[in-house]
Formats: structure tokens, sequence, C-alpha cells
């Protein structure tokens, strides 16, 4: 079964393709025959009831400087064009991009979009998880001081992060003498006009921080990600390495409690995050990892998710 199918993602030049997830997907896609095409998110329009995006075919090889070709531009219905949408972009979790889970959800009865852009809409990554509260370690919501510095006297060590920020990025340490908790605050305050999240500092960040991903509510993989010297964050983009890892008796109970509501909301690629068994994000809008979990486990979980992509375009008949 050919498809059609239009990516939405960030532009093809500025990707890493030796861990780009996007790519990996896109591979497997035109190894199996899918027809691609390429998009950025800021072009989507609507028009008298149809989503449209300037976009252009593609093709792709693990060639680094020589990694895609394109071919001419051309208008999609996305609707009736293609019969499948990756929405890839990476974050900022902004206005922008809830615009384009609004505009994509919109042709959701006739074109398979993933992950589900409603969704995606109603589980960023540091809210959606708090469903699972029972298995975070301490955290806090808030633009208080001082609620963040009743809650930074409770747990000695803290850490303060935007709760749209994505990467690593903006993530601070409060140690126990720490006295720069008012300053943080009052820079949040400054830049973003959402509340932060404060948690519990975790120590054992040092041993790793596991990217567990899940393809329609079932665990096929995982990563430790360890900082490096001196840091906490252990994100890759950050710095952090990877190092090959199984899942323990607690992951597999976290994976087994989210799992089914991933599914249920169309989640059908989703990275989770785990730090000495306490489960910190849950993240839906473009997942990564998966080329690192591949080659550490010999898996090919492009190709586990190509499979539920097609098996649910067929379902829809």
């Amino acid at each position: 079964m050919a498809l059609r199918v239009a990516v939405q993602m960030d532009p093809m030049e500025g990707i890493n393709i030796a861990g780009d997830s996007s790519f990996a997907l896109m591979l497997a896609a035109q190894a199996r025959g899918h027809g691609l095409f390429h998009y950025v998110a800021g072009d989507l329009s609507y028009r008298d009831g149809r989503v449209m995006a300037p976009a252009r075919p593609v093709t792709v090889q693990r060639v680094v400087g020589n990694h895609f070709r394109f071919g001419d531009w051309t208008t999609l219905d996305l609707a009736s064009d293609v019969d499948v949408v990756l929405m890839r972009q990476d974050p900022p979790f902004d206005l922008a991009y809830i615009t384009a889970t609004h505009l994509l959800e919109r042709i959701q009865g006739e074109t398979l979009v993933v992950n589900d852009p409603a969704a995606v809409r109603n589980a960023p990554e540091k809210l959606f998880v708090l469903d699972f509260a029972r298995f975070m370690p301490p955290t806090m919501i808030t633009r208080r001081l001082e609620d963040a510095r009743a809650f930074h006297e409770e747990h000695g060590e803290v850490v303060v992060k935007p709760l749209y920020g994505n990467a690593g990025s903006a993530v601070f340490h409060v140690g126990r003498n720490d006295a720069n908790l008012a300053a943080l605050t009052e820079l949040f305050g400054q830049v973003w006009r959402e509340p932060f999240m404060v948690q519990k500092f975790l120590p054992d960040v040092s041993k790793g921080d596991k990217r567990i991903v899940l393809v329609d509510g079932k665990p096929t993989g995982a990563i430790n990600r360890l900082p490096r010297h001196g840091e906490i964050r252990s994100n890759l983009a950050a710095g952090g390495r990877a190092e090959a890892t199984g899942l323990t008796d607690r992951e597999q109970e976290i994976c087994a409690a989210i799992g089914p509501e991933l599914a249920r909301r169309g989640l059908l690629f989703v990275g989770i995050d785990v730090i000495a068994g306490y489960l910190t994000e849950i993240n839906v809008t473009s997942p990564t990892g998966i080329m690192a979990i591949d080659a550490f486990n010999g898996t090919d979980t492009p190709a586990l998710i190509w499979d539920t992509i097609e098996a649910k375009v067929k379902a829809r008949g």
C-alpha cells in the first residue's frame, strides 16, 4: 500500500541526519514506496473549508551535505491530496504550534494526522504528565515566589524549568543554600507569561535520564542519556550522551499505566522521560531518540511506526 505522506517539519537544510527521528521516518517511508512531501508549519492556510499548504515532493538519502532533493512546488489540499500528515516540527509549543493543531484537526476525518493534533494540543509535555502524578517526583507549578520558596525549603534542592521549554533549555538547579531562587523567579516572570515548574532535584540524574519510546501505547525501546561533567541536563541536544539500557520493573509499570491512554488519544509516537524511577515528562510534539535506540538495540522503530500508521490508514478504508 503506497501512501502519500506530507511531513510538516522544520527546514530540511538544518536537520542532523545522524540523529534526527523525522529523517529516519522519512527514509523508512521512502523504502516502503510511500511518496513524501515536505512543508513547514508556517505555510499552512485555511480557505473556504479547506486546509492547504505549498509543498515540494522530496527524496532523502543518508549522505551528509546531500541528504535531500526537492521536486517542483505544488499546493496540497491536506484533506484530499495526501493520506498521512506527520506533524514533526520542533517546539517551542506556542500559539503558532497550537494554531497548526487547530488547522490540522479539521482534516482528521479524511487524513490521518500523526500524532493526533487535538491530543497534542491537549497534552503539553509538562502538563499532561500531571495525569500520572503518582509516578512523578514532588512537583509544583506556580508564578509565586512565596510558593517556590516554601517548596525549596521543604525539599532542599530543586530544579526550575519553563513550562513550555524543550531540549533542556533554561533548566536551573537551585541548591540547598542557593540564593538565586528570587532572581530566577523574576527572570522567568519577565520572559514567560506562563507559570513555571519546580521539581525536587533528583541527584541520580547523574546516572542518567532514560528516554523510553512508546508506539501506539507500547514500549519499543529506551536509551539512557547521561549529562556531561558539570551539567544536570542530559538531553542529547544539550550535550548529553546516550548509552544502551533496558526497562526496570518500575518503568514497565509506568508504561503499562500510561500506554492505554496514549493509544486512546491517538498519540502514536511518544517519548517519556524517567529519572531514578520517576516520570518527569511525556513528549508528544516531536519525540526523538529512535535512531540511538535502534543503534544500541538492533531494532527498527521507524518500521514499527509505519506498520502502525499503515494499519490505521487501512482500517479507515
